[in-house]
């Protein structure tokens, strides 16, 4: 549905998108993540044809954006972080507002209770956006996004500035609508990354470092199987018992966080799964098992890892991405910033 080849973008001598390419399939729903100035914003833009590019192509839906701008821009909907909303209209005349703007066809009070309906904003559509909470301006946002039905919708911090229960609520509505829609949404909030999209690219530097699942990725990171645990008993006896099973090749000490029990990391001698061996070795010594867990990198580790310049998996879509430069992570170019954050070069 959505193609990104060779991408990139230049502000003076500042490169914010380097050479990043990758594809959105039709029903998909991709998370983009990437600090601060990293370039997701300016991606956005591009694909949304807020900006062009220096370099490389955008298509959607078989059309590209530099030759037949209007036709794909009909078939995205866009809700940026800060929703261009009009405080002094209702939610009703500033949907009608936006279904004129947008040349949208067909009957315009049905599409308009539509979408309102889609969102769950039905009983404040009467109301002044001025004096809505910030939860239904977020919808307000996304029910203009939804005008026209487009089959593409690019979601840029939807959540933010939300409380936790208007949280749960958006991401049940991106989910629902991920079911008829392709979604781009990028986030700050990992954990609701995880809960709703089962592919994520992340960047940094406006390099592309990951293309695949948070598994796959966390797999060719930390490695596949492992496994850490806590076991009650003493140290050596237990060291010296996993490091003799023959599908465990190493065992490395941790962190000591509970009296008479020690933690171990184990690595497998292979791809299978050890957990069985490991238990009924340790339950025949009658060694109590007291904690369990696969060693694979949470979403926020794997975030963390790369986006510190430390790693640049090696199968992503853009082989030959160079790893990360010098300059630190929490401290962007002020250029970065001022495009990244919404302002115009």
């Amino acid at each position: 549905m959505i193609e990104v080849r060779n991408l990139t973008k230049r502000y003076g001598a500042k490169t914010a998108v380097d050479d990043i390419s990758f594809s959105v399939a039709g029903g998909e729903i991709l998370g983009f993540l990437g600090p601060n100035g990293a370039g997701k914003t300016t991606t956005m833009n591009i694909i949304t044809g807020y900006l062009s590019s220096n370099e490389g192509t955008v298509t959607v839906g078989g059309s590209e954006i530099l030759a037949e701008p209007i036709k794909v821009k009909s078939q995205i909907g866009y809700l940026p972080e800060l929703p261009p909303l009009y405080m002094d209209m209702t939610v009703r005349e500033y949907l009608g507002f936006l279904f004129d703007l947008k040349k949208v066809k067909g009957k315009k009070n049905s599409q308009v209770d539509e979408v309102c309906e889609q969102v769950h904003i039905d009983d404040v559509k009467k109301r002044l956006i001025k004096n809505l909470s910030k939860g239904y301006r977020q919808r307000v946002g996304l029910a203009q996004a939804l005008l026209g039905s487009p089959p593409v919708l690019i979601l840029d911090e939807p959540t933010i500035g939300l409380d936790p229960k208007q949280i749960i609520e958006m991401r049940s509505l991106i989910l629902e609508l991920g079911r008829q829609h392709t979604i781009v949404l990028s986030s700050h909030i990992l954990s609701e990354i995880q809960a709703v999209c089962k592919r994520i690219i992340i960047i940094h530097q406006g390099k592309l470092v990951a293309d695949g699942t948070p598994e796959d990725i966390s797999r060719s990171l930390s490695g596949a199987g492992g496994l850490n645990i806590r076991v009650a008993g003493q140290y050596s006896e237990i060291c010296d018992a996993l490091s003799a099973l023959p599908c465990v090749r190493k065992v490395e000490a941790g962190d000591h966080q509970e009296a008479g029990a020690f933690d171990f990391s184990l690595e497998p001698a292979d791809e299978s799964d050890i957990r069985g061996d490991v238990f009924r070795a340790l339950a025949e010594k009658g060694w109590p098992l007291l904690a369990m867990r696969s060693s694979a990198l949470s979403l926020e580790e794997i975030f963390l890892r790369l986006t510190a310049g430390q790693t640049v998996l090696p199968d992503t879509e853009t082989p030959d991405v160079s790893p990360a430069g010098t300059e630190p992570a929490d401290e962007p170019d002020l250029l970065d910033d001022y495009t990244e954050e919404g302002g115009e070069a």
